[in-house]
């Protein structure tokens, strides 16, 4: 069943930042519901509601903390906008920022390293993420989300953010590494 929530579009996979470079943006998708909804609204609690949930949605995110600044990242494979048969397998990852620390930080650049399943690295540089260079207060968070195309059913990814704590001093903040699964990947038994 497929993740629940924006995705990028197969437009947002396409290569925008280099000629090797996994673009980004985030599918801003309008929701419509049916006039019986409208018209009667129901208060519904967790407790009361199921909820569909994706393979993806029981994995805990990868976390790296550098200068209480936590990163989080959750890859969700999108066999939607893969191709196997064409060696086309595409991946979303999810990513959350947050600024544990006491002084405000602003993300200036980004740097990934993105491994496919035959050994192959690409690295991955420009500035900000997702077209931003966000800017973090004490205790405050951003969220994005891009995607990455490979042509191998699994990879690995990780990178570093290159922040900027206000005084005019730059630091690298860790993303962890962080893998890209597949249920076409070959399975096997150590």
């Amino acid at each position: 069943m497929p993740p629940r929530g924006p995705r990028p579009s197969k437009s947002a996979i396409a290569e925008t930042e280099g000629s090797d470079a996994p673009a980004t943006a985030k599918d801003e998708a309008a929701e419509t519901k049916p006039a019986a909804e409208l018209r009667r609204p129901r208060i519904e609690t967790e407790a009361r509601r199921p909820r569909a949930r994706a393979k993806d949605d029981d994995k805990r995110p990868y976390v790296a903390e550098t200068k209480e600044i936590k990163v989080s990242v959750k890859p969700t494979f999108l066999e939607d906008q893969s191709s196997p048969t064409d060696d086309h397998y595409v991946w979303a990852y999810h990513v959350r920022i947050e600024n544990g620390g006491q002084s405000t930080v602003q993300l200036l650049n980004r740097h990934w390293r993105i491994t496919d399943a035959r050994g192959r690295m690409q690295e991955v540089r420009g500035r900000g993420v997702v077209g931003e260079q966000p800017v973090l207060k004490p205790g405050q968070s951003f969220e994005y989300t891009s995607g990455v195309p490979l042509s191998t059913p699994s990879g690995i990814m990780f990178g570093t953010y290159e922040m900027d704590d206000g005084a005019g001093t730059t630091f690298e903040v860790s993303v962890p590494a962080f893998s890209l699964d597949s249920p076409h990947q070959a399975r096997q038994l150590h």
